[in-house]
């Protein structure tokens, strides 16, 4: 009862003074939207004027969509594990667990996600190729034992296996660091008096972690994390510098490159490309709105 009631006076205050507003104000508003809609308008004849060739490289560009959401969702499962082990080691009574994760994150975070991502396609990979080691190979032994090898990519594709592994390590590898201080934030932002009254109880810290800490953790870290969703789909795009990995910057560069004695074709294509990629990241971004609106705080 006394919710709505505030909600009433809310409604009303809002009235009230959207009706003491300035005209010139009211006018400023209905201009901007005016100018919207006819941005809006523009940009869907320019589409229109360019139907044909996106006829030709939508579906493909579709395709490197695929790529790139599958490659964006496998790094951050790997960076929630990252980031999660660091924030253990970070907050450890173990001083060895304190300074690896304190120097893996202080080093990830300080140097470029580009020379990582390069490091870890040629020179990661050629240590470990030269040892012996093939990603491909691994996993189709490992698929084999358990009888679900058809569920690999054929042997030509080995190159973009071998790229897109190396790939998702470096994004993950990252974007953990990042999430390390997440995570580590969220779980000292809970109350040491809850921990105090756990511990009276009789329950151990394994029980007071599970139990205590992490559901209110979790409440204040989702909204950081799905911003760090957003950028990682967005990093996604780098892994086309390491070769072999044909996700959707990498097909829209190849699609446009051809067009080079055409720049307005070219010009549309690039458009196109980060339309699609919008498309991704508008719906992450609501939801990260959403989320920080209903679980910023904690309890």
């Amino acid at each position: 009862m006394e919710q709505t009631i505030l909600k009433g006076k809310a409604r009303a205050a809002r009235i009230r003074a959207k009706r003491q507003r300035p005209i010139w104000l009211a006018l400023l508003d209905n201009s901007f939207y005016l100018l919207l809609a006819i941005v809006v308008a523009a940009f869907i004849y320019y589409l229109y004027a360019y139907r044909h060739r996106m006829q030709l490289d939508l579906p493909l560009l579709l395709q490197g969509a695929e790529t790139t959401i599958w490659l964006s969702l496998s790094s951050m499962v790997l960076a929630t594990v990252f980031g999660f082990m660091g924030a253990m080691g970070r907050i450890s009574n173990f001083a060895p667990f304190r300074w690896i994760t304190f120097g893996y994150v202080e080093v990830i975070r300080g140097t470029p996600i580009l020379v990582q991502l390069l490091l870890w396609g040629f020179g990661v990979s050629s240590l470990l190729s030269a040892l012996g080691f093939s990603p491909y190979t691994t996993a189709y032994q490992i698929m084999t034992v358990l009888q679900s090898n058809s569920l690999m990519p054929d042997a030509t594709n080995t190159l973009f296996f071998n790229s897109a592994f190396y790939g998702i390590l470096g994004l993950s590898f990252n974007y953990g660091a990042y999430l390390t201080e997440v995570f580590r934030s969220g779980i000292l932002s809970v109350d040491k008096g809850q921990t105090e009254s756990a511990l009276s109880l009789g329950m151990n810290a394994r029980q007071i972690m599970r139990h205590i800490i992490l559901p209110q953790a979790i409440r204040v870290t989702i909204p950081p994390f799905t911003n760090y969703f957003i950028t990682l789909v967005q990093d996604s795009a780098l892994l086309s510098t390491i070769g072999g990995v044909i996700e959707l910057q990498q097909l829209t560069t190849s699609l446009a490159s051809p067009l080079s004695s055409d720049p307005f074709s070219m010009l549309f294509v690039y458009v196109l490309g980060a339309l699609i990629f919008f498309i991704i990241c508008y719906p992450l971004a609501i939801l990260a709105r959403f989320l920080e609106a209903r679980m910023g705080e904690a309890y």
